[in-house]
């Protein structure tokens, strides 16, 4: 991603709500039926039934190599885990990653839960670095919508995490612009940079996801070349919306409500997409 913007027409900004409300439905059904001794493989088939009951394709499916609707990432997995048939712990902190594709267009986004019934002290601890990795997304698309260049989204977020936390924003992993592709132009960085990106202007589209970590950033990879861990084995998490800038305001494409609860807040106010 080298970072030019590709902006949406009305029609295509219209078409992308879609995608963003299946994908928000299929992570809704799998949020509910996180709990202690469901395995990952079994909301991988969840998240697949709701996406193709409504249309859709799971769009993880049409990466090469890549046979699942979800990525799942459980304590120090930072990104990319494969669904297994391993059940789920009392207390793991829980990512999953999800995207649907319908018209010819994507929506991406993830969701982070901490399983009941673990170490209270080490669930709380999970709770918190879940609380300031989604108010640092929420902070980044409040940002979005008062922006003028997309690199403000980053120092939003930076700012929030450093407000909060003492916790390490990575840098292997950024968010990323949506329509046609499930990745695009332009890179959406989650931290300041000294390039300032590209306009902030009706028809972009882009998915914010910051991904923290509660202690080194470093990483590796497993021999499967897709899930990637946290080198000093500590825990990582990601939440992520997809977002349309409009000619009303922003719309946050994977969330039922448009973002209206999560950018309460910070009072903005989110705007529908107007038919073309």
């Amino acid at each position: 991603m080298r970072g030019r913007a590709h902006y949406k027409s009305r029609r295509e900004l219209a078409a992308m709500r879609e995608p963003g409300r299946i994908t928000a439905l299929a992570l809704e059904a799998v949020r509910g039926a996180i709990r202690a001794g469901v395995t990952p493989l079994e909301l991988d088939r969840l998240a697949e039934q709701v996406i193709r009951d409504h249309g859709a394709v799971p769009n993880f499916q049409l990466e090469p190599g890549y046979r699942h609707t979800l990525c799942v990432s459980i304590n120090d997995v930072v990104v990319h885990g494969i669904p297994t048939g391993e059940p789920i712990e009392p207390g793991d902190l829980v990512t999953v990653d999800c995207g649907a594709t319908i018209g010819g267009f994507h929506g991406d986004a993830a969701i982070s839960v901490v399983v009941p019934g673990g170490d209270p002290v080490r669930s709380a601890e999970r709770q918190r670095l879940s609380d300031v990795t989604r108010g640092a997304l929420w902070d980044g698309i409040a940002a979005l919508a008062a922006a003028k260049q997309l690199g403000e989204v980053g120092a939003a977020v930076e700012d929030h995490v450093e407000a909060n936390s003492g916790f390490g924003i990575s840098d292997d992993y950024i968010g990323h612009g949506i329509g046609r592709s499930m990745h695009e132009d332009p890179p959406v960085f989650n931290y300041r940079t000294r390039v300032r990106g590209p306009a902030v202007k009706p028809g972009l589209c882009v998915a914010i996801e910051p991904i923290i970590h509660a202690g080194s950033t470093a990483t590796t990879t497993d021999a499967d070349g897709w899930t990637v861990r946290s080198a000093d084995g500590g825990d990582a998490c990601q939440w992520e919306h997809s977002v349309a800038v409009h000619e009303g305001g922003i719309w946050v494409l994977t969330a039922l409500d448009g973002g209206a609860e999560g950018l309460a807040p910070s009072g903005v106010v989110p705007a529908p997409i107007a038919e073309p």
